[in-house]
């Protein structure tokens, strides 16, 4: 018995995405050590994710999203959305954080299970940096590709694009 547990544990180990960080601890980077970090998944409806892939003009592939906020006391400094896009074969998971101005502060990949090579620089991933959230990005237009790993470009691009619609549509809505 013990023999196929460990088996079990050796050859599902591959499977599982490489946890980079953890959501809370880029949150509190980008927001400070004294921020309060909450997080909550939302459903959205089909008529919202309609929209949501229109504006983005790219499909995706879930309903629910994870939202964290950010907030010291009662201000609110800004959220952080998480989405799952996959790369090749495989799935990473990119978090956008975005400002209480309604600006992308940066990215980060919080997991990823190609290979490590394929993961994207931090000089291409600054370019995220300083971008309203109306912004619809485009790969080879707004933001380059990047050699030997295009598709990992092309899928942050998208999913940015995914983040800013559902910001648009849901987290802005709901603030007014």
């Amino acid at each position: 018995m013990k023999k196929i547990i460990l088996y079990i544990l050796i050859f599902s180990l591959p499977l599982s995405a490489k946890m980079l960080m953890s959501p809370i601890d880029a949150m509190k980077q980008s927001f400070g050590e004294k921020s309060e970090i909450s997080k909550k998944n939302i459903l959205v409806s089909k008529s919202q994710i309609k929209i949501i892939e229109q504006n983005a003009k790219t499909k995706t592939t879930t309903k629910i999203f994870r939202v964290f906020k950010a907030k010291i006391d009662d201000e609110i400094l800004g959220y952080g959305i998480i989405l799952k896009r996959k790369i090749r074969s495989k799935n990473a998971v990119i978090l956008y954080i975005i400002s209480k101005d309604e600006i992308l502060k940066s990215i980060k990949i919080i997991a990823f299970n190609e290979p490590i090579e394929y993961i994207p620089q931090k000089t291409w991933i600054k370019q995220f940096e300083k971008i309203p959230t109306n912004k619809m990005l485009r790969v080879s237009k707004d933001i380059p590709t990047i050699t030997g790993a295009t598709m990992s470009a092309r899928s942050i691009v998208d999913a940015s694009r995914i983040v800013f619609a559902f910001y648009e549509e849901i987290i802005k809505k709901d603030k007014q």
